[in-house]
């Protein structure tokens, strides 16, 4: 007969192991998710290159246009921005296969705190794409072609301007996360509010320092970056004070 030290042993094997299974269903069902975005775009990949060639076609002087200097670019550049957007859209569906699987290990307030942030989180996401596109893209891209020698002819690659736009993308899309980063750093019991706010001027050094280094070297796109991510981090503090109720011993460590 099985001792109770080898039947709990085989329940914790049962239980790793259905966790593990249920750890693969979410996996394919995101996968699944971002493959059916895929495909539903592939068909529009070449229109969707276009628009988002677009703030840089509107600044190119007259008679200039953009190039493809490999072979293949035609075909791979459109694709690679068709698999980036695919995983962009199904985003929320892959968050929520996420969320589905570490849900039921929360507490129910930590549950009431982490379904906003995780809403919060992509809008952010979208929000910082959103303006990288209306409003960092046309002030750089006017400032390079502007920047241009006289007697050059500015003709970018695409592939190499897709690699960019995609860069500054994901750069800005991350940054937008700092709302969300502060209001867990505070709500785990990390940091505190005030705290947050006595070091804010460090934070502002910090900001243009990393903004410099993720961004093209030029000043435009250093600011356009540093400055929205520095009322973010503003808002972030706002919105710890709101959301996060402090225990009394972040309080007292506050306090002091």
């Amino acid at each position: 007969m099985w001792s109770v030290s080898e039947t709990s042993e085989t329940d914790r094997e049962l239980t790793l192991i259905e966790h593990l299974l249920e750890l693969r269903g979410r996996v394919l069902k995101a996968l699944l998710a971002v493959t059916v975005a895929v495909l539903v775009l592939v068909p529009f990949s070449r229109p969707l290159y276009t628009l988002f060639s677009e703030p840089l076609v509107r600044q190119l002087p007259e008679g200039s246009s953009m190039i493809a200097i490999d072979v293949t670019s035609p075909f791979f550049a459109p694709f690679k921005l068709v698999m980036l957007l695919g995983i962009l859209l199904a985003m929320p569906a892959v968050l929520y296969q996420l969320w589905a699987f570490v849900a039921p290990g929360l507490y129910r307030h930590e549950q009431r705190l982490a379904r906003p942030l995780l809403a919060a989180s992509v809008l952010l996401f979208y929000a910082g794409c959103a303006f990288a596109y209306f409003v960092v893209f046309p002030v750089i891209f006017a400032f390079f072609t502007a920047m241009a020698p006289e007697g050059v002819s500015v003709m970018t690659d695409i592939n190499r301007y897709l690699d960019f736009v995609l860069t500054l993308f994901i750069a800005f899309g991350v940054a937008f996360q700092v709302p969300v980063a502060t209001i867990v750093l505070v709500a785990i019991g990390v940091v505190t509010p005030q705290g947050l706010a006595r070091v804010r001027g460090y934070v502002v050094i910090g900001v243009f320092t990393v903004a410099m280094l993720v961004t093209p070297p030029d000043m435009f796109s250093q600011t356009l970056l540093a400055l929205p991510v520095w009322l973010l981090y503003e808002l972030g503090i706002v919105m710890s004070r709101v959301l996060v109720r402090p225990s009394a011993e972040a309080t007292d460590s506050g306090a002091d």
